[in-house]
């Protein structure tokens, strides 16, 4: 296996609405921005990965649009993901160990505002049975809550704590799109109050992934990818239990979270309980620090929250505040499919 790292990263500030921005417009500083921290040109980047939704954008191939903030020229190789950026940077590594790429860009992108995302993602749902009821994905995270409050695993207090926990930190996080004190707001879908939820916005998100030598060139403090696994629950709701996460349980034994402890916890939570279910799944005890960004409850740009979270926690790396991190992504309803990545300092390099 080849030692690659996330070298660089950036995000862009996280909007309710970004009417005047087109996609590319919204991308162009964040690309800049993480070749810039580097000093690579695009014709320094071997290949190019980008995750995004065509039902975000309501037209067919939309991620063509999209690369006109990469550049015409030089040709590229370039691949895309119908998935959240975490996938991308997924495809973007295993690129680069079959040793056709020593550096990979990977993007991600999504804007909800023009849209009712709600409905959007119930295009996630088995066509056949589900989707033609049009659950929404708020009614399903609801249903989670539900029977994890049932099976005594929370309460709605506890998931109160959470959402308050997580926009405190992330009024140290200028990108954050709610920070500081959020009210709990009315019942969305009980027993979801609107502090339980995400935000509905805009947004983007970049890394850049590198190999050995050329990672350690490029950044002073490389977050080196120890492990990165990802892993699918059955498509029908009716046939899993929905207060487990048994796909990042095991995502995470095949990235090796497990064989050490890890520090910080960056977990693609969009709503409160879904946090209890990822914490049991990662054994994850109250001494790491689980979203010191804010997470997704404090902005979820649908398509790159993903990607954010393996950012995050690279960056804690980068700046020295964190060894050993864990970050997962999810997609799906009720935490359906997850990958799982273990992250670490030069310095835990064995």
């Amino acid at each position: 296996m080849r030692d690659v790292a996330i070298v660089a990263f950036a995000q862009t500030g996280h909007l309710r609405r970004t009417d005047e921005l087109s996609e590319v417009e919204m991308l162009m500083p964040v690309l800049h921005q993480v070749l810039d921290a580097t000093g690579l040109r695009t014709s320094g980047i071997d290949f190019t990965c980008s995750g995004s939704s065509d039902y975000l954008a309501g037209r067919a191939f939309s991620f063509t649009m999209a690369l006109d903030g990469v550049g015409a020229h030089p040709p590229i190789s370039e691949s895309h993901v119908e998935m959240d950026g975490a996938w991308a940077l997924y495809e973007a590594w295993v690129k680069i160990q079959t040793g056709e790429a020593d550096t990979a860009l990977v993007y991600a992108y999504g804007k909800s505002s023009p849209g009712q995302v709600r409905d959007v993602l119930t295009r996630q749902l088995d066509p056949y049975y589900t989707a033609p009821l049009w659950p929404d994905s708020v009614a399903l995270a609801a249903l989670q809550a539900q029977a994890l409050i049932d099976a005594g695993d929370t309460d709605e207090s506890a998931l109160t704590a959470i959402a308050t926990r997580s926009r405190a930190a992330a009024s140290d996080n200028p990108h954050a799109q709610l920070a500081g004190d959020v009210p709990a707001g009315d019942y969305l879908v009980r027993p979801l109050r609107t502090g339980d939820c995400p935000p509905i916005g805009d947004g983007a998100a970049a890394v850049i992934l590198a190999a050995g030598d050329t990672a350690r060139a490029l950044c002073a403090r490389p977050a080196w990818i120890r492990g990165i696994d990802h892993r699918i629950e059955a498509h029908g709701l009716g046939v899993r239990e929905l207060t487990e996460s048994p796909s990042t349980r095991l995502a995470a034994e095949r990235a090796g979270v497990f064989e050490r402890p890890v520090d910080t916890a960056e977990l693609h939570a969009p709503f409160s309980s879904q946090e209890v279910v990822l914490r049991k799944a990662l054994g994850l005890g109250d001494e790491v620090s689980v979203n010191p960004s804010g997470g997704a409850l404090a902005a979820n740009p649908v398509m790159a929250a993903g990607l954010i979270r393996l950012g995050e926690a690279a960056a804690r790396i980068h700046r020295g505040e964190s060894d050993r991190a864990v970050a997962h992504a999810t997609s799906g309803p009720c935490l359906q499919q997850n990958l799982v990545a273990v992250l670490e300092g030069e310095s835990t390099h064995a």
